[in-house]
């Protein structure tokens, strides 16, 4: 009977209890939104196509800086020039579910579209798993008004180079299937061709893959959590690298019909 007592009492305290138990930071388990990129891509090419200008902003690495990251959602809300937002990667700081939950609910309240990269800390634990849970594919495309923007995972240390990283095949059919309408290409990525997470063994490779697209503006990048703009292969093509967010700085870029604009701006 005393047994009987004690496990009764067991029972009771573990359905009673389910504060007590916290889940593991690894368990992949992914409440509220997904395929946010997805979703979010929809929004942009519905509401700018056929559209020759345009404006969007970045912002990059806002691992762990949760405040600044809120901040900067609500000075690009004041804004009412924007059609979207671009995020260049590490929104976790070690792979933790609930830190790729916090970012997507903090970027979330942007009132315009925007769409996330992965980052090299994107990728640590079950990072990934979850990453594509949320946000989806880690090589995807998509156009705005007449620019395509190609989004691709460059974080190919995290791979121990046992992967395509970059993937050139994923280049090569985006580039077979470029859409008609398309007539510019940018391209995004967490990081850039010289970096410590780069497969720099293929980085001339790839600035020939990059120069091959219809007339490509420049590329995006962040992971160094500096600003910057630099020539990389001396080819005339600007990499613009977005600082972290702590440094309370967005990159702001305007596309016209027959050039662009960018600037750095402060909040």
């Amino acid at each position: 009977m005393k047994q009987r007592s004690l496990l009764l009492l067991f029972v009771v305290l573990l359905l009673t209890s389910c504060d007590m138990f916290e889940a593991h930071p690894y368990d992949a388990h992914v409440s509220g939104e997904r395929e946010v990129n997805k979703r979010n891509i929809a929004r942009i090419e519905d509401s700018l196509r056929g559209k020759k200008s345009f404006r969007f902003a970045m912002i990059s690495d806002t691992q762990r800086w949760y405040d600044e990251t809120e901040d900067a959602v609500k000075a690009l809300n004041r804004r009412d020039d924007i059609d979207f937002v671009v995020h260049g990667g590490d929104l976790s700081d070690f792979g933790m579910t609930r830190e790729f939950i916090w970012q997507r609910n903090i970027l979330s309240k942007l009132k315009v579209p925007y769409i996330c990269a992965i980052g090299n800390h994107d990728h640590l634990g079950t990072g990934e798993h979850v990453f594509r849970e949320i946000f989806g594919d880690t090589n995807f495309a998509f156009t705005a008004g007449n620019v395509r923007f190609i989004v691709l995972n460059t974080n190919a240390l995290d791979y121990d180079y046992s992967e395509p990283i970059p993937d050139f095949f994923f280049l090569d059919g985006q580039k077979a299937d470029f859409p008609a309408e398309a007539e510019k290409t940018i391209f995004l990525m967490h990081c850039a061709p010289g970096s410590e997470i780069f497969n720099n063994n293929v980085m001339n490779v790839f600035e020939q893959y990059v120069l091959s697209f219809p007339n490509t503006l420049f590329c995006l990048y962040g992971h160094s959590h500096n600003i910057s703009v630099k020539d990389l292969f001396g080819d005339g093509l600007l990499y613009y690298e977005c600082p972290n967010i702590a440094k309370r700085i967005y990159l702001l870029f305007t596309i016209n019909e027959n050039d662009y604009t960018y600037e750095a701006v402060e909040y």
